[in-house]
Formats: C-alpha cells, structure tokens, sequence
C-alpha cells in the first residue's frame, strides 16, 4: 500500500545549513510513506509540529487533510517539547522526524512524545530501543528514551520521553561484516485485558519457527504482561531479536489483533526474523531506510552491507541527496554466494556542522 510521492522544492544544504529543512521533507517522506491516502494524517502533523516548535519554522497548510505545505524553519533550539498525535499514530516515527533535527540544535533536548508505542504501519518501541538505538549511537550520539506508558491501536494513549544532546558532528559507519548469530532473544507481551497465555503462546510458537532453522542456540523470549499504570488500552505483540558476533542486531515484530490467532502472531515475526537472516546484510529491512538521513548528514564515508533495497531507502536516498549534498551509491554484491541478495549502501555524507556548538 504505498503511493507516489508528492513534489518536494528544497535547496540543497550546506554544511552548517538549517536542518529544520531535512527534517520537515522527512516528514514529508514519511506522510507518503506512511499514510495510504496522499494527504496529511495526524502522526505526520505532529511530526511536522514538533519540527516546528523546535526550530521556531512557520508552517503553512499544515491541517490533517492537506496535500500541500510550506515550511520555513528558523535556528534549531532545545529544550523541552511535546508532540502529541491524539491517535494511535506512532511515537517512534515523531521520534525519527525530530531526531535529525534536536541532533544540530543549540542546547540539549527532551521530547515528550505522545499516540501509539506499539502500532501498525511503523517501528514498534521495543525496536527502536533494542535494534535501532544501539546501531544508530554508532553514528558517535546517544540518547536516552524512557517508555513512560505504553500506548495501542486504535487510542494511543502511550508516551516517550526522549532526551538528547546535540553533537558537532556525525561520524561515519561502516556496517559491512555480519558475523555470525550468537544469541536470539526477544520479549512477547500483553497489555488489557488480554491473558497472559497469548504471550506465552506467541513465544511458544516463534521459538518453534526460529528453531526449525537454527538448531544449536538458545532463544529467550520472554512473554510479559505490561502492569497496568505502564498501558493504556488493550494491546499484544512479540520481538525477535537476533545479535551477531560483530554486534549486528536484526529483528522480526509482529503485533495481535482481534480475531489473529497468537501462533501466527509468534511466527510472523519469526518468519522476518529468519528472512532478515537469510539475505547476509548487517542491517534488516525495518532498519536500512531508518540510516539514510544520518549517513547523508555524517562527516566521511558510511558504508552498509543490506538485503535487497526497499522502497522506503529508496524514497529516503532520493530525498537525502536532494537536499544535501551527500551522494549515495548502491551496489549489489556479485562475489558473495550468488543465491543471497546482498547489497553495499555507501554513502559520501555531507559533514553537517552544528553551528552551534
């Protein structure tokens, strides 16, 4: 279910330019990605809001509905900010809108950012913890990000807090060995009124899965009940996470809903998680276009060995380039075993200064 994207008129930054304008077409990208309709839906508002309030920018048509908007952002401050979806729209995608952009500002950041913590259609917050903090810290930043309450389709409810400092500069990565898988781990939980016994059963049965493939490790999901003052509303998923001996973390989720019987639920996840392993990349497909925009940004050569090229890195590659002057190159891997699609993301980042600092 993805659309065309709609036009997008930026200058090309300079390295000490004003972030505020990747971060604005970033959210642009991701109301085309995300949204299945080509207009405005409230995640992508509060995106563009939070982007707004924290680098004092004008917005104009930024109405849920819109199909058009203009932004003009000012110097990137810190500070405390709160983005708040008033839906189940996802928190960690507010959180890769703002990210970028708190990462160059003046002083350090907090955002309280409010809507669905584990939700269709976007990371789930236990990915963004356990597989994406830890691999994009690589890029020489860390943050911290406390789940205050955990929020569900369809009310939210939930909140983040995610506090920042910003940086002079992003260092390059260089993500090319993948090692071999040492330990798979993860978490299946329930939330509401849901039994314990569902998670017990996603884990069960992901477990099962993974363990037709691979044999000789032991794999430690634990099935949790959220207590009830940390959740709002009723909710289940499961993550699966692989961890290799180069400190390559790969990951398979998959989320509940009435009527989804919880082994499907647990084997989903296992599925991607296993497909993720197949293909010989050091990143899985959840993660690759999530490195775009701090590739394009860092200071150097980034390089990324990865699966076959989704949709959203390329969306995210062609906008990056856009309006940096970062050039991405993508080259499939012939000298591997030739049944594996395996691909080399390279990136000449633009060295993005934060002024300052």
């Amino acid at each position: 279910g993805l659309v065309p994207l709609g036009q997008v008129r930026a200058r090309p930054l300079s390295g000490t330019a004003d972030l505020g304008r990747v971060s604005r077409i970033l959210s642009k990208v991701r109301s085309r990605l995300h949204g299945m309709k080509r207009e405005i839906r409230p995640q992508h508002l509060s995106g563009l809001e939070i982007i707004r309030d924290l680098c004092e920018g004008k917005l104009e048509g930024g109405e849920i509905g819109s199909t058009e908007i203009t932004f003009t952002p000012g110097k990137i401050k810190g500070g405390t900010h709160i983005a708040d979806t008033k839906t189940a729209g996802s928190v960690c995608l507010l959180m890769q809108v703002a990210m970028p952009c708190v990462l160059f500002a003046a002083s350090p950041s907090e955002l309280h950012l409010k809507g669905g913590t584990n939700a269709e259609m976007a990371p789930q917050i236990d990915y963004t913890v356990m597989v994406f903090k830890p691999i994009v810290e690589k890029f020489n930043f860390t943050f911290n990000c406390d789940i205050k309450k955990r929020g569900y389709y369809p009310q939210g409810g939930g909140e983040v807090v995610v506090q920042m400092s910003p940086v002079k500069v992003l260092s390059p990565i260089n993500l090319t060995e993948r090692g071999t898988v040492t330990k798979i781990y993860g978490r299946a939980f329930v939330a509401g009124a849901l039994p314990i016994k569902l998670a017990k059963d996603m884990a069960a049965a992901a477990v099962r899965c993974i363990r037709k493939e691979i044999r000789d490790l032991y794999i430690n999901i634990q099935p949790v009940r959220e207590p009830d003052d940390q959740a709002f509303g009723t909710g289940s998923g499961i993550i699966v996470v692989a961890e290799t001996s180069t400190g390559c973390l790969l990951a398979g989720s998959s989320l509940g809903k009435r009527g989804k019987n919880s082994d499907k639920v647990g084997i989903e996840a296992a599925e991607i998680l296993l497909r993720n392993l197949k293909h010989g990349g050091t990143v899985d497909d959840s993660l690759q276009d999530q490195l775009i925009i701090f590739m394009a940004l860092a200071k150097g050569v980034s390089r990324v060995k990865s699966g076959p090229i989704t949709l959203h890195t390329q969306t995210a590659i062609h906008f990056a380039e856009q309006l940096t002057k970062a050039k991405f190159t993508v080259t499939k891997l012939e000298e591997e075993v030739p049944s594996k699609d395996t691909y080399i993301i390279e990136c000449q980042g633009m060295g993005m200064i934060n002024p300052n600092l």
